[in-house]
């Protein structure tokens, strides 16, 4: 067990045209589980590489237990990697791609190396699996097999690349249970990259969230996700994503008018809410999520709903799905508009497609961000870089 230190890391390809990963600072304290999550290219993978020691940093140093390891082979790094596509040798059983690892960069015994396979493959559940080679295996058996490799070395730090996602939904389910209880029981530093957010959000202590291979954010799930640093990390973060609006906002009698710069509606924030903001006037966006948008019945003040019609509504089983296009009234709607904004409300609110309806927001829930730059707008300080 170790902790773990990024000191600006930065991976660069093709001579400096393509940024993979930029300047990342980051630290993992000993026994944390952190997860990793981006889009496609965002610099996940390349970041968990180069910790491995199977890409080479540009710049930049990283730090296991305190030791400087940037130049270490990845052989002599004490570190374990699971691969998405697990990265078993076909013609050896079980256990001899299980000692594998052990025999490369341990001077252990034969005897001592099976013994610690058998313990291993115990606590995996796949000790009848060990004389079996990985064509005999389903691939939820293949997986437990490239954990159990991983776990046998008892590295420093464990780095998972998306190892769940060629299993099955109920299987990927089952899977992150047992490496969450094993990450648990063992207390081993590790680094998980997904692009499944339930993943992310569900299995780490703190969640990295990248883009064009810079960092984001970082921070508990839930603290990401009520209080995004920026408009990307609001968008990314949770499905349906957070709902956007184009406003111009002007304080008016202690509160904050939001009108829409298409003047497709008008929303204000009432003094209490509007102090969160500080002083901000002038074009921003605001967002709200859609579980925090609800149908009310008309009999709300008009400077608390806001005129929709319905384009699709479409059931989940435990809600229901509306996606609206939102006006300043009825003839206001553009007939040809597209859906803009989504409301996730019970199943026992079922408007007919085409209907207007009158919806609100939780305003405690609001948020605003910068048009330009896309940070979050609070009202303590300037928009704050990431934090660690």
């Amino acid at each position: 067990m170790a902790r773990l230190e990024l000191d600006g890391l930065r991976k660069e390809f093709d001579g400096g045209t393509i940024v993979a990963v930029d300047d990342l600072d980051l630290s993992v304290d000993d026994g944390e589980f952190i997860t990793v999550v981006g889009p496609s290219g965002c610099g996940k993978s390349t970041t968990l590489r180069m910790i491995a020691g199977l890409e080479r940093p540009t710049s930049g140093r990283i730090r296991i237990g305190g030791e400087d390891v940037t130049d270490t082979h990845a052989r002599h790094r004490d570190v374990a990697m699971v691969f998405q596509n697990y990265a078993l040798y076909p013609h050896k059983t079980v256990e001899q791609n299980m000692a594998f690892g052990l025999r490369m960069s341990t001077d252990m015994s034969a005897e001592e190396r099976a013994e610690r396979v058998r313990e291993t493959a115990e606590m995996m559940d796949i000790e009848e699996l060990l004389d079996d080679t990985p064509g005999e295996l389903s691939g939820g058996q293949k997986q437990r097999v490239a954990l159990g490799r991983a776990i046998v070395r008892e590295p420093d730090v464990f780095l998972f690349d998306e190892p769940l996602s060629n299993l099955d939904a109920k299987l990927r389910t089952t899977m992150r249970t047992e490496i969450q209880r094993l990450q648990e029981e063992l207390d081993i530093t590790s680094i998980y990259v997904t692009h499944d957010q339930e993943e992310a959000m569900t299995m780490g202590d703190r969640i990295v969230i990248l883009n064009d291979g810079e960092l984001q954010q970082v921070g508990r799930p839930t603290d990401v996700y009520e209080n995004p640093a920026n408009r990307f990390v609001a968008g990314f973060i949770g499905s349906p994503s957070m709902n956007f609006v184009d406003v111009d906002a002007e304080p008016v009698d202690g509160g904050l008018q939001l009108t829409g710069t298409d003047e497709s509606f008008a929303y204000r924030l009432t003094a209490g809410r509007a102090d969160a903001f500080g002083n901000v006037t002038g074009h921003c966006v605001l967002g709200v999520r859609p579980e925090h948008v609800s149908v009310v019945d008309g009999s709300a003040d008009a400077d608390d709903a806001v005129p929709a019609r319905v384009d699709v509504v479409e059931p989940i089983g435990s809600d229901n799905y509306l996606y609206l296009d939102l006006g300043t009234d009825e003839s206001g709607f553009d007939a040809d508009g597209a859906a803009d904004f989504v409301a996730r409300v019970p199943t026992d609110v079922e408007p007919d497609v085409g209907d207007v309806v009158d919806v609100a927001f939780d305003e405690s829930a609001v948020h605003l961000f910068d048009a330009d730059t896309g940070e979050a707008i609070r009202a303590t300080a300037e928009p704050a870089a990431p934090t660690q």
